[in-house]
């Protein structure tokens, strides 16, 4: 396989997240399989505002993402949360808007702790010397 066409796939499988991502009933999904995994018969009972057909159309968006991995025993389907896709945009998109925005605070921390050391040096000195402020 080529860098390229490894590209190309890492490019549609983010594109997969993305668009698995955009919708909030795919996220409330997910958000359950965040306190454990699932079978498919309960995200249908907890997501009752929604028939069976549309949750397993939400899961199988959710699968092809990679947001969702499957295990069988049987005649049960078990939904297990996969972070992995979404620690990969969060290392790809957010880390580095987040990490430029905490080097500006930091730098700003710095500026305003200068500012007020400065401002807090002359009478320090003032009441050191017996000075009268």
């Amino acid at each position: 396989m080529s860098p390229f066409s490894d590209m190309t796939r890492r490019q549609q499988q983010n594109e997969l997240v993305w668009r698995a991502l955009g919708d909030p009933m795919r996220r409330d999904i997910l958000d359950a399989l965040t306190e454990r995994p699932q079978t498919t018969g309960e995200l249908v009972t907890r997501f009752d505002s929604i028939c069976r057909t549309a949750v397993m159309k939400h899961l199988d968006v959710l699968v092809a993402a990679e947001l969702v991995v499957v295990r069988r025993e049987g005649r049960t389907r078990w939904n297990y949360l996969n972070p992995l896709p979404i620690q990969r945009v969060c290392d790809r998109w957010i880390s580095k808007h987040v990490q430029r925005l905490a080097s500006s605070l930091s730098r700003l921390k710095e500026h305003v702790e200068d500012r007020h050391r400065a401002e807090q040096s002359p009478s320090i000195k003032r009441h050191r010397s017996g000075a009268k402020s």
